[in-house]
């Protein structure tokens, strides 16, 4: 799908620096990579705070699907409708979230972001009928879009190279944070009651937007926009005043200069062969995650347990603290493993978790072992959860963040986005539907999904630990 009529230039955007200054080794050349840390961390904390509020949007439904279906009088289809747009907001937002980060900059989309969510929590408490309900659920959809690509791309822009994989991966624990907040607090509270509890713990969310303004800009969007005084006093001041970053900042205007000299990409640009691994590789991390079935089973919890016969709130109190803990161990192991590994070891736990609960489903249909039968499920689908955790949850965001050159990113992050919260609602809306079908068939066809995403993983995917982004996007895009 390369564009033809032209020769592709086959050199490498810039060429990585080989001399000892790049190692890590405590020479004057990392200075920058080795400095106070203490606003890399700030800026990160204030950030994620947006995430956690993705989290509590993502969360909501599953605890809540029976009251809400009870009191307003929905239907399945109603509440499948429910429950699905949110991720089709959240396609609005990943069609945007690109270009809103590119002119308005990552501090100014994570404040429309805010805002969305603001609203649509609003409209959801106060809803009478299922109109209410969809366009406030339209509207956090949205909010979580813009927030799912621009956070993780904010923060690995702002991370030195040895805290990039475990600042990124944060996003995905506070997001795992508001999710097991909504799924325990939702076991206690009516829905509506939940609704209010969320919008008052929205105090990330307002700590989120009060700390945007005591937080720099990320630099390498600074030196794009060809704001090179703001650049360098963002960078100091992430890096510490008295940290020597002209080695730093020199990389990246060099490999902004380098970009420059390229016309400006579209859509259309992505399946040029300069551009084309790293797209594939983005976008394919994103099938990858969402088509194994994590949205259907996150969306459903509750109804899943009671289907295998386990107490529903004993189950979702279990798998919210579950994944909280993983992936908080996620982000101390991420720069030490790498990143591939994970995801190598989170495809393997996926599959063994879809097939316990497969089996538990299939005895429970035919009739057979039916003592065994709730062990099985809770097994599987902590299992399952677990797995999600440690690898495919959090590293997708973390290769995404890291793979795209800049002049690209806005496009290319937006489609990779899109592409996750397709799948997003494909998987969420058509998972009763799926159970309603064949339950031990469903979590069969999530495990084949999972084991070509192994494949995947082993062909495909590069080791990005350990790297600048300009020396990963410049091998990767070579």
């Amino acid at each position: 799908m390369a564009i033809n009529g032209q020769q592709e230039v086959r050199k490498p955007l810039i060429v990585a620096k080989q001399n000892g200054t790049d190692e890590e080794n405590g020479s004057k050349g990392v200075s920058s990579d080795k400095g106070h840390p203490w606003m890399v961390y700030f800026t990160t904390f204030v950030a994620v705070c947006g995430s956690y509020e993705f989290g509590s949007c993502a969360g909501y439904s599953s605890p809540t699907q029976s009251a809400i279906r009870k009191d307003l009088s929905l239907s399945l289809e109603e509440y499948s409708v429910f429950g699905s747009i949110l991720t089709f907001g959240a396609m609005i937002g990943a069609v945007t979230s690109g270009p809103i980060a590119d002119v308005a900059g990552r501090k100014g989309a994570m404040r429309i972001s805010s805002a969305f969510c603001i609203a649509g929590w609003l409209s959801i408490f106060f809803a009478q009928g299922v109109w209410a309900l969809d366009i406030g659920r339209l509207a956090t959809g949205y909010g979580m879009g813009v927030f799912s690509y621009v956070v993780p791309v904010f923060v690995a822009e702002i991370a030195p190279k040895h805290l990039r994989g475990a600042l990124t991966t944060l996003n995905q624990l506070m997001i795992c944070a508001g999710v097991s907040v909504a799924f325990i607090v939702g076991t206690v509270l009516t829905w509506r009651k939940l609704t209010e509890e969320l919008f008052a713990g929205l105090i990330p969310c307002a700590i989120h937007l009060f700390g945007l303004f005591f937080i720099p800009e990320s630099p390498r969007w600074l030196a794009k926009t060809g704001r090179k005084k703001d650049f360098q006093v963002a960078l100091q001041k992430l890096r510490g005043p008295d940290t020597d970053i002209s080695e730093e900042a020199a990389e990246i205007q060099e490999y902004i200069v380098t970009l420059e000299s390229l016309p400006k990409a579209t859509m259309v640009d992505l399946f040029q062969r300069r551009y084309l691994r790293s797209v594939i590789i983005g976008v394919g991390l994103m099938v990858c995650q969402q088509f194994g079935g994590i949205n259907g089973i996150c969306f459903y919890t509750s109804d899943i347990f009671e289907q295998a016969g386990v107490s529903a709130a004993s189950g979702t109190v279990i798998y919210a603290i579950i994944q909280v803990i993983i992936t908080g161990l996620n982000t101390t192991v991420i720069d030490r493993a790498g990143r591939k590994p994970l995801l190598l070891v989170s495809g393997v736990g996926l599959v063994m978790g879809c097939l316990l609960t497969a089996l538990s489903f299939y005895l429970k249909v035919h009739g057979l072992a039916l003592e065994s039968v709730p062990a099985l499920a809770v097994a599987g689908i902590l299992l399952y959860i677990a797995a999600f955790s440690a690898g495919m949850g959090a590293v997708p965001w973390v290769v995404m963040s890291e793979i795209f050159p800049i002049n690209i990113k806005g496009a290319a992050g937006g489609l990779a986005t899109l592409v996750n919260w397709f799948g997003a609602w494909l998987i969420s809306y058509t998972f009763n539907y799926l159970m309603s079908w064949s339950s031990y068939g469903t979590f069969i066809v999530y495990a084949g999904v999972n084991a070509l995403a192994i494949l995947f993983v082993i062909v495909v995917v590069p080791e990005t630990k350990g790297r600048t982004l300009e020396e990963i996007q410049s091998a990767i895009n070579a």
